[in-house]
């Protein structure tokens, strides 16, 4: 995929469609989305369709003596075979797409991502054990030009286009890891470690949210995520060792 810099990821007013895709995973939910919603709207329309054809067609005027049919072999075999059969089309890729996002294949890094109430925590075993805590910026500290709600004082910093293991755990209560444009949904639950996994397709910045109420501050604990070209995110790692360590 092209690096050029995308816009900053964020819920727009009006959206109505999900945020673009910026992974893997992100576009085969929207390829599966999207044919969900085609098979939707043909069963709408088709009942909408069958429903108004019936009451033009047997109608009082048009049909005086209504039938007393009560039993039809061919329609009843129809109406349970097509539902099993559109079931089944649902099923293959949402299966397909269930394993694929279950865990990363030859990952180039792993991130460890722990809730607590209420911020987040990173820690980068593959790089020193770079352990820091996210918080949100209070509203009456945003600086200009910074999200009300969705920005963090350390953000997590990630390189672009490389494939990143994700595991995630809790420190008290059930926390959920959510990040749209990037297709990144885990539960982060007390003594377990749940796996996932990201390939960021361009460098920007992606913003999630916790979307498991965990708890009064809930909506306080937002995940801004810094993909960057592989030489800029090697720099700040340098930075990050000496700057967390030296914050404890």
């Amino acid at each position: 995929s092209s690096l050029h810099p995308a816009l900053a990821q964020v819920p727009r007013n009006w959206e109505i469609g999900m945020q673009a895709a910026h992974s893997p995973v992100k576009e085969q939910i929207a390829s599966l989305h999207g044919l969900v919603n085609i098979i939707m709207v043909a069963i709408v329309v088709f009942v909408a369709g069958l429903m108004g054809y019936v009451i033009f067609r047997y109608n009082r005027q048009r049909n005086p003596t209504p039938s007393r049919t009560s039993h039809n072999t061919l329609i009843e075999v129809a109406w349970t075979i097509v539902p099993v059969l559109i079931l089944v089309i649902i099923a293959i890729p949402s299966f397909r797409l269930v394993y694929y996002e279950d865990r990363a294949r030859d990952a180039d890094m792993t991130i460890k991502v722990t809730g607590h109430q209420w911020y987040w925590e990173y820690t980068y075993p593959d790089n020193g054990n770079v352990d820091f805590s996210s918080y949100m910026v209070p509203s009456d500290q945003l600086k200009p030009g910074q999200l009300r709600l969705l920005d963090v004082d350390n953000q997590l910093v990630l390189p672009a286009g490389k494939t990143i293991r994700i595991l995630t755990t809790s420190a008290d209560v059930i926390h959920s890891f959510f990040i749209p444009a990037l297709g990144v949904q885990r539960y982060a639950i007390p003594g377990r470690t749940i796996e996932t996994w990201v390939r960021i397709d361009r460098p920007g910045t992606y913003y999630g949210e916790c979307n498991q109420i965990c708890g009064t501050n809930h909506s306080r604990m937002p995940i801004q995520i810094r993909a960057a070209p592989e030489a800029e995110f090697e720099a700040w790692l340098v930075q990050a060792k000496t700057k967390y360590a030296d914050a404890g």
